[in-house]
């Protein structure tokens, strides 16, 4: 390609500081080095994490930068060592990276890649280490990816090849929230034949944890949302029955138990709130009860598991 080997200007949308909106600006976009991809975007979901360092995250290190993580696009060029892809390859990018060669990656139970940006900049929600420039200041790349840029480059680890006939508008959201919530059904709870699921939240993670329950195997699916307008889409996904806790005049808990004979084998709650999360493990059958996870992203919430 002509751009090969060169700085590329194109716009991104550009988060300077905490609680500001974007700016869309021209940046540059240096060519990929050792073990990079450049990447032509075509494609960006909008996620709540990408929100929340804006408008919730405390620490300034992890500015400015360019936001994005749930995204789709074309390899322009790759740096030298990358041997997997080349110009014209469709991808995704991804935030949490797999080396394939360090302990985490090696261990069936873990994708904390050893190499990820999440392995040392956590904090920042960036990787210090960026080819972005913007008004003669180096810009951040939020969570290694930066979707929110007409051009990015990352590291070819964090990095997924697709077909060529992807339609990229759609499986850009593989990069994120249909991932974690199929994954959360098939892999994290693993939703077994025959068994009964409730799904707290019918957003595009909890569609997907629905869908996930379906193609496991699960033989009735409660979606469980406060709007009612979600049902249809829920129901396409694979959802048998459909509950609004505030048509009724008692906890969502009590009637799921009453419709199920005291509870649920698997229980997801896809909202991110804690009361929500404790009503979804006090429905989940006794007997069932062999494994939680539970993940807060806000430090002063707390979860009562008892």
């Amino acid at each position: 390609m002509a751009t090969t080997g060169k700085v590329i200007k194109c716009r991104a949308a550009v988060a300077w500081e905490p609680n500001v909106p974007l700016m869309m600006e021209e940046i540059e976009v240096a060519p990929p080095q050792e073990g990079e991809i450049r990447i032509k975007v075509v494609a960006t979901g909008v996620c709540h994490t990408d929100l929340y360092h804006l408008f919730e995250g405390k620490d300034k290190r992890g500015f400015p930068t360019v936001l994005g993580h749930e995204g789709a696009g074309v390899v322009e060029s790759v740096g030298p060592g990358v041997t997997d892809f080349k110009p014209g390859d469709k991808v995704i990018p991804l935030f949490l990276s797999q080396c394939g060669e360090c302990k985490f990656c090696k261990c069936p139970k873990t994708n904390l890649c050893d190499c990820s940006w999440s392995s040392k900049y956590y904090d920042i929600m960036s990787d210090p280490t960026t080819r972005f420039t913007c008004r003669g200041q180096p810009v951040l790349q939020f969570m290694g990816t930066s979707t929110f840029s007409e051009y990015t480059v990352i590291n070819q680890i964090a990095v997924a090849k697709i077909q060529d006939d992807a339609p990229l508008d759609r499986v850009c959201l593989l990069g994120c929230g249909i991932s974690t919530g199929y994954g959360a059904a098939v892999n994290t709870a693993g939703v077994t034949p025959g068994s009964v699921c409730a799904v707290f939240g019918l957003g595009a993670v909890g569609l997907a944890a629905v869908m996930g329950c379906k193609n496991a195997g699960a033989s009735r699916i409660f979606a469980v949302d406060i709007n009612e307008q979600k049902f249809e889409k829920a129901k396409v996904f694979g959802a048998t029955d459909f509950l609004n806790p505030k048509a009724y005049n008692k906890p969502i808990s009590e009637v799921l138990a009453e419709l199920t004979n005291g509870g649920v084998d698997f229980s997801l709650e896809c909202v991110g709130n804690t009361e929500v999360s404790e009503v979804s493990t006090a429905i989940i059958l006794e007997a069932a009860r062999e494994d939680f996870t539970a993940c807060l992203c806000h430090e002063e919430r707390v979860l009562k598991l008892g």
